[in-house]
């Protein structure tokens, strides 16, 4: 293998081992500690500095008292189903709202499509903090929506939807909606037009030919910008706690509590690493089926 090949395939290695690799292995350390009253504030069983007699001393005492303890309260549990239940429904309903938006974009006009594009990216040049309060302001019982729609007499009095679930759900839905649009653009912009012409002169309507070719050949935009949207989601902190308040329980939240209110980092750590394991597990799984039928259709 020539160098410059070698370069460029360790290149993605060392950044993975780097900003992947390195801090998970730190997390998964402080995982296993005990907790303490220091600074930081825990234990650590695994003392490096003793090279190999602190390795095997660290072997010897090797509990996984802090993952026990996550099986013992339910608040853990509740937070993982509840935070996969919002993410999962949250992805569904950006797919349902994305899908339309992209498939516009790409049988757009080719002139129109720069601009599409520029609008479905120009949130990103607003502060994420600041479009999250900017729905805190719009859900309100006095916010904009409650007001128009007491304005038009829809509605006799304001719907509650600050501090619900129907709030994280749109603000997830806003936030992520991008990294739903995108993929799937780029995956129907690269679609042959001749293959539904093909169709539709084998009898296929235009309906018929949508769910026979375009959307079997989009499902790879899908797929992609469901694991964008969905592996965020899950972890999300900051929407939960602006939007849906204290009667939203997600994982992420939980975290951010268990670091900063109670202090608890080995426990924090745990918490951390059974999320990843979570995440990883399924991608690993979609990925070695995706290979197999790659190798099945050879």
């Amino acid at each position: 293998m020539r160098p410059g090949r070698t370069l460029l395939i360790l290149v993605p290695y060392l950044w993975l081992l780097a900003l992947f690799l390195v801090p998970f292995g730190i997390v998964f350390k402080i995982s296993l500690s005990d907790t303490a009253l220091a600074i930081p504030p825990y234990m650590p069983t695994l003392d490096l500095s003793a090279g190999w007699s602190g390795f095997t001393e660290f072997l010897s005492e090797l509990d996984f008292e802090n993952y026990v303890f996550l099986t013992e309260d339910d608040l853990y549990l509740k937070a993982y189903l509840s935070s996969l239940s919002i993410a999962l429904t949250s992805t569904v309903l950006t797919l349902l709202v994305g899908f339309p938006i992209a498939y516009g974009m790409a049988n757009a006009p080719e002139h129109w499509r720069p601009a599409l594009m520029m609008l479905v990216i120009l949130p990103f040049w607003t502060s994420f903090l600041i479009r999250v309060y900017a729905w805190m302001g719009i859900l309100s019982n006095e916010g904009f929506l409650n007001q128009f729609l007491l304005w038009t007499g829809i509605i006799a009095e304001p719907l509650q939807i600050m501090n619900t679930n129907k709030a994280v759900y749109i603000g997830i839905v806003y936030t992520y909606l991008p990294f739903m649009v995108l993929p799937i653009y780029a995956t129907l912009e690269k679609l042959d037009g001749s293959l539904l012409e093909a169709a539709e002169d084998l009898g296929c309507g235009r309906t018929e030919a949508f769910w026979r070719v375009t959307f079997p050949l989009a499902r790879p935009g899908m797929v992609a910008g469901s694991f964008l949207v969905f592996i965020p989601a899950l972890g999300e902190f900051v929407i939960p706690s602006l939007l849906g308040g204290s009667s939203t329980l997600m994982i992420g939240k939980v975290l951010w509590e268990e670091f900063f209110s109670n202090r608890d980092w080995p426990v924090a750590s745990a918490v951390a690493v059974v999320l990843l394991l979570i995440l990883i597990i399924p991608i690993v799984l979609f990925q070695r089926n995706q290979q197999k039928q790659q190798e099945a259709e050879q």
